[in-house]
């Protein structure tokens, strides 16, 4: 019997497409996946954290909008309400023009008892009006059932503060905040100036808290105290103070000389502060005559602004004080 060991076997037929290999696999990876998404889009940018953070602070301001719109208080177009029984007896003995008070249930002690009489003499109308309205009107829940209506806060300017520091035979210790947005900081920031004898603080007029409600209620008082100079460029500013004699000293963690080591303590001077995590910024950082550090544990990686003004201004005003005493 005849064998097939001799005969020819089929070629295999090849299969269409890509042979198994790179090509084959990374067909998918070379598609293309359309444009890059913008930074503000990407989770793990900068960028994107600030849009949270921007769409936050809008919800947060709607909010408030929506509550004081379902109060009967009704504040005039560029006045303040001040709220709380300190930072509303402060305002009135400091002499602020009163418009209206509000009173919210028993509210009356010596403090504000005073406020009537003051509000009476002035011929301010006095108002009966709920807590709630209180609350919502102020976007306060600790308003201490007192309330005031102020005008707008009236700006100095930088020279100002050096005409003050002059009338009052002072050194000027002047507070710059650059780009110090939380209104929060501004409070503790003048509450700090008053407490050690700053001639005022300085902002600008983009990127930073104004003078509003919530500072007068976070100075506790201080606001009527300590004078707040705006001006439309920081950084001029900044050189006309130099100018004008004063040395510019800039905090930073990272700065060349050490706050316990500072020697211009007892000359003019003008500390500034930047913006938390931000710092300060170039042009400012540029301006200054020298950058100082406080020194703080390993453990921390910086100091909230206003924490780090007030134990700047306590060095400074301790200083001065053993320069005066020697």
């Amino acid at each position: 019997m005849a064998g097939n060991d001799g005969a020819r076997r089929p070629t295999p037929k090849r299969k269409k497409g890509p042979l198994k290999g790179t090509g084959g696999h990374s067909r998918r990876a070379l598609r293309p996946k359309g444009p890059t998404p913008k930074a503000e889009d990407r989770v793990y940018h900068v960028a994107h954290k600030r849009k949270v953070a921007k769409e936050i602070a809008e919800k947060k301001k709607a909010q408030a909008d929506a509550y004081r719109n379902r109060t009967s208080i009704k504040i005039s177009a560029g006045n303040e309400l001040i709220v709380g029984r300190n930072a509303v007896f402060e305002a009135v003995d400091a002499g602020i023009e009163i418009v209206r008070v509000f009173l919210a249930g028993n509210a009356l002690d010596e403090r504000i008892g005073k406020v009537i009489r003051t509000a009476t003499a002035l011929g301010a109308p006095i108002l009966e009006v709920s807590k709630l309205d209180l609350e919502n009107a102020s976007g306060e829940a600790a308003h201490q059932s007192v309330g005031i209506e102020v005008p707008g806060y009236e700006y100095y300017c930088a020279q100002d503060l050096l005409d003050r520091a002059a009338e009052n035979h002072e050194i000027p210790l002047i507070v710059a905040l650059d780009q110090v947005t939380d209104p929060h900081n501004l409070g503790a920031v003048m509450r700090s100036g008053a407490a050690f004898g700053a001639t005022g603080v300085l902002i600008s007029e983009r990127r930073s808290a104004s003078v509003n409600a919530t500072v007068w209620k976070v100075s506790a008082g201080a606001a009527a105290q300590v004078p707040v100079a705006k001006e439309t460029n920081l950084v001029r500013a900044l050189k006309e103070l130099k100018e004008a004699g004063c040395f510019i000293v800039g905090l930073d963690g990272n700065g060349d000389v050490s706050l316990r080591s500072l020697e211009l303590a007892t000359a003019p001077l003008v500390i500034v502060t930047g913006a938390e995590g931000k710092g300060l910024s170039r042009l400012v950082r540029e301006t200054c005559d020298q950058i100082v550090s406080i020194p703080i544990s390993a453990k921390m990686e910086s100091l909230n602004a206003a924490v780090a003004t007030g134990i700047t201004l306590y060095e400074v005003a301790s200083k001065r004080a053993e320069a005066l005493r020697a």
